[in-house]
């Protein structure tokens, strides 16, 4: 008998038969035969439609954890704050200011996740009956983190305890200044770190080397609506709560923590998702000043979803610490009155289109820069792009966008006359560069810079440059090839144009919040004839598809033109082609209709193909 070990693995066929697509990819089916039995079993014990159980299965949910994964909670989900290192010690010295009366500085980053993570303490504070000073550094002028001069204005206001949200983990000169002048320091930040850290009353991040908490996952703002929670916990057991001052409901400010966890694009699971879910729901309430102004200029007038979050509302509120002033997206966070807030909201949306400008122009020049360096073989493995002129507030943006289009890390420096470059790096799947561009600071390469797997931040001397980029370039040219060489695009299942409905979007959302961790639905549309493909914005294509049986169904692919996606769309006009998308609700003038984002194309192989 053959040792099982020796079996031949029989490798899952291509969906459709799509081995190569036009972005060169092989499509699979998410659902695996064990999914697929898994799904059946779903279909059966809680009557779902099927498309959604197999949603389920593809995203590992075993069968009893249906329910809790259709309706996360965050009592079920919220862990005892106690397991974060040195959570108990934060709250306790944050109790103390609230029953002492203290005058507390908050010190936030200039991003939407340290907006909100600013604002929903404040508005605890602020319930506390203390009146709280809020600094959000400017992103030229101060750079990111805790700095001096910002810390010695704040203790001449007479703050006694300074907390530090989104940031502070690796500020140890501004942090030990701080003490020197007599204030406590708390310190709630995510960031990755090594061993070292400052001397502070309290350091709260889960992604310190003895935290054993398992929170890594969460944005800021997460972390201190957990540290609130324990924070009312401390003072619940003093008697601080009477019935002239209630204890906070914390729950109903969880719009904040959607919109920070989304826009910092953290992973939408476990608690997580929770947050997201729930802070949807009361978004949807609209009934919190700051929140519904800014829906009203981003011209969202549906029921918002976690992706309006990353691509309407976040890029809002960032463009204040972008190219504005970094405390406008607090501000508004924090108005009560309409007008006012209509008018934060109003100029938040000016700065977001001036920023949009700025971003184009310094992209075009990023991305003739990187087409020259990687040449026509297409060679490098990390794209290192640096100007003068550049504003430092959409580095992060261009970088991005190159990431996008080269499919490697990327980073994009702005140059400053006395030749310092700050920049900002994005990365694929599979390609941590927070770890590598903190090594390259340990190595002297760097002035400093930190960040995440995903994203980092760098300063360094203009003469460094091209070791910065021959040093990453060999740090990360082995993980790059291995990421760039998984070439799958992992579908959910197929439908055609006639089952392409309002119902069928609301019955996939089911399994939402989608994003970071839990990847939006990509349905096929089998054998379509693309019978409309027309340019539209700034290189998107607007497209239709026809079934054969005559239904229609419209579609859009994003910032295709002259990439591989969009040359396929228009030198297949006319033909039948499988399509590779998600669907959304496109809502206007009080119509809905279904809309499919296309993500990618292939021409079938002969013979009918099958709707799984």
């Amino acid at each position: 008998m053959t040792p099982p070990i020796s079996l031949p693995v029989e490798s899952q066929p291509a969906f459709l038969g799509v081995a190569l697509s036009a972005t060169g990819k092989t499509w699979r089916d998410r659902v695996d035969q064990r999914g697929a039995a898994r799904a059946l079993a779903m279909v059966q014990r809680y009557q779902l439609p099927e498309m959604l159980a197999r949603l389920l299965a593809g995203r590992g949910v075993e069968l009893d954890a249906v329910e809790d994964f259709l309706d996360p909670t965050i009592r079920k989900l919220m862990p005892d704050p106690f397991t974060v290192t040195q959570m108990e010690a934060a709250a306790i010295r944050i109790a103390d200011a609230a029953a002492n009366g203290e005058k507390v500085a908050i010190f936030g980053d200039y991003d939407v996740d340290g907006a909100t993570s600013a604002a929903l303490l404040a508005w605890h504070l602020r319930h506390c009956g203390l009146d709280p000073l809020i600094h959000i550094p400017d992103r030229i002028f101060e750079g990111y983190g805790p700095n001096v001069d910002a810390i010695t204005m704040l203790a001449g206001k007479g703050a006694t305890l300074l907390v530090t949200v989104d940031c502070g983990t690796t500020s140890f000169e501004p942090l030990a200044e701080a003490r020197k002048l007599g204030m406590s320091v708390v310190v709630i930040d995510h960031h990755q770190c090594g061993d070292d850290l400052p001397e502070v009353d309290a350091l709260v991040n889960p992604n310190r080397p003895d935290d054993i908490s398992g929170l890594g996952h969460l944005a800021a703002v997460g972390l201190v609506f957990i540290t609130l929670v324990a924070v009312n916990r401390e003072l619940r057991r003093r008697g601080f709560w009477t019935p002239t001052m209630p204890e906070p409901d914390l729950l109903g400010m969880l719009h904040h923590v959607a919109l920070g966890t989304v826009a910092d694009v953290a992973s939408l699971t476990g608690l997580n998702r929770a947050f997201v879910a729930k802070g949807l729901i009361a978004l949807r309430r609209r009934d919190h000043v700051g929140h519904t102004a800014l829906m009203d200029v981003s011209r969202l007038s549906g029921p918002p979803e976690a992706w309006h979050l990353g691509f309407m509302l976040g890029p809002r509120i960032n463009a204040g610490g972008r190219i504005g002033r970094a405390d406008l997206g607090v501000q508004l966070l924090l108005e009560g009155d309409i007008s006012e807030a209509a008018r934060i909201a109003a100029e938040l949306d000016r700065l977001n289109t001036e920023r949009r400008v700025i971003e184009q122009m310094a992209e075009a020049q990023a991305e003739a820069e990187a087409m020259a360096s990687l040449g026509l073989e297409d060679k490098g493995s990390v794209i290192v792009t640096a100007a003068e002129g550049w504003h430092p507030g959409v580095v992060g943006l261009v970088a991005s966008r190159l990431k996008e289009k080269f499919a490697r890390p990327a980073f994009a420096i702005a140059l400053e006359p006395g030749g310092i470059g700050t920049g900002s790096g994005r990365s694929i799947s599979g390609v941590d560069i927070g770890k590598v561009v903190r090594q390259a600071v340990k190595e002297g390469i760097l002035i400093k810079g930190g960040g995440h797997a995903m994203a980092a931040g760098v300063t360094l001397r203009k003469e460094r440059l091209a070791e910065f980029r021959g040093y990453m370039e060999a740090a990360l040219a082995g993980d790059v090839a291995k990421s760039r060489n998984e070439k799958e695009l992992f579908i959910d299942g197929a439908v055609t144009a006639r089952g392409v409905t309002t119902d069928l979007v609301n019955t996939l959302n089911r399994a939402g919040p989608f994003g970071a961790g839990n990847p939006e639905p990509v349905i096929a549309l089998p054998s379509h004839q693309l019978v409309y493909a027309d340019e539209v914005g700034q290189a998107h294509l607007r497209l239709r598809f026809k079934s054969s049986d005559g239904s229609m169904v419209n579609g859009i692919a994003f910032r295709s033109i002259g990439q591989k996606l969009g040359n396929a769309l228009q030198a297949n006009r006319g033909q039948v082609l499988h399509v590779a998308g998600s669907l959304t609700v496109d809502r206007w003038q009080g119509a809905e209709r279904v809309q499919m984002r296309v993500i990618d194309v292939a021409v079938p192989d002969e013979g009918p193909a099958r709707i799984r």
